[in-house]
């Protein structure tokens, strides 16, 4: 899309009740980017969005589209595409009328709609449902007109708010393949909010992790995996073994008896954390032991529930050797695995 531009949020607040549900946060979303904001529910990630949208008004900070201080812009006015969760379609229009829509009220000729409504069919995929009533169609297929529909106008900016989330898991993973694709072919900015972060990570070219209404880290999706910021970043983006170290110096410190050194350990280290891929499980002396508290089966992998001195590690392991509850096994982690949190 040739009028992409970047959103720029600069000390963003927005309190509700007394308690900021935004906090102060700057970040800026590069033209033609997909940048996803993550974290649980009431962390500022919704609230953000819809400042970006003009549905609500930031009590101080300002808002920029491409060069554009919308801050106090209607939301009508702002040039953004939005597409939400329950897709807001009109339930007593056909797909056609729904993503005509907006054409209308912006008084574009029936020739030019038409034509504009046929090519957004072809791009999301519905060529042959523009005389179908949206209430016949499947979830995926209503959020595709969603998608269209905001699109229609040639938006600058495209804000996704929890698009997929009313999905099942199928429709899902294909859906945000598509979408993802759509928005590198149309190159447009987009702007997406999610608490899943198998769909952040798989989508964005950069994540917000928010907390609070906070911002925690900002990076690349591996990044943010191999590098968190945060004992909560590294908690909350895939799974994590949060472990309470003592500091011996010179990045060494004491886990369970053992000596563990640790890559970019500061003075004020508390915690180290591993990922569960990066725990080995043995038979027989090891760097740990523990006991078997449970197995789950999951496909190619499994993973397994070790006690470890009264504290649950998770390991991730292939299924070339099954473990069995109650199996006292030990449990090894290669020097560069560990994180300083």
């Amino acid at each position: 899309m040739s009028n992409s531009v970047p959103i720029k949020l600069e000390n963003i607040s927005r309190i509700f009740q007394g308690k900021p549900a935004v906090d102060n946060i700057s970040l800026e979303v590069k033209s033609g980017e997909l940048l996803a904001l993550l974290g649980p529910s009431g962390c500022g990630k919704t609230t953000t969005l819809r400042c970006v949208a003009g549905f609500e008004i930031p009590d101080s900070g300002q808002v920029f589209i491409g060069e554009t201080n919308v801050t106090k812009v209607p939301a009508e006015s702002r040039e953004v595409g939005m597409v939400f969760q329950n897709y807001a379609l009109f339930p007593n229009l056909s797909v056609a009328g729904n993503i005509s829509f907006g054409l209308r009220v912006a008084k574009w000729s029936k020739e030019k709609s038409e034509a504009r409504v046929q090519e957004l069919l072809k791009t999301v995929g519905l060529l042959g449902f523009e005389r179908r009533a949206v209430q016949s169609l499947s979830g995926g297929q209503r959020q595709r007109v969603a998608l269209a529909r905001a699109l229609a106008r040639e938006p600058r900016v495209l804000l996704l708010d929890e698009p997929l989330s009313a999905l099942d898991a199928k429709i899902r993973i294909e859906l945000r393949t598509e979408l993802k694709r759509l928005q590198l072919e149309l190159g447009i900015t987009t702007l997406l909010v999610t608490h899943d972060q198998e769909e952040a990570m798989s989508m964005a070219d950069r994540v917000v992790v928010m907390n609070n209404g906070k911002i925690e880290q900002l990076g690349a999706p591996r990044d943010l995996y191999l590098k968190p910021a945060t004992p909560f970043v590294a908690a909350f983006v895939g799974e994590m073994n949060l472990l309470e170290v003592k500091i011996i110096g010179n990045g060494q410190f004491r886990l369970l008896e053992q000596t563990i050194s640790v890559q970019n350990a500061s003075s004020s280290t508390q915690k180290v954390g591993v990922r569960p891929e990066n725990v080995q499980l043995h038979e027989g002396s090891s760097q740990f032991s523990g006991t078997v508290e449970l197995v789950t089966y999951l496909g190619a992998t499994q993973q397994v529930l070790v006690n470890v001195a009264g504290q649950i590690w998770i390991a991730r392991v292939p299924n070339t050797k099954m473990f069995t509850r109650g199996q006292v096994i030990g449990l090894e982690v290669a020097a560069d695995a560990w994180l300083a949190l």
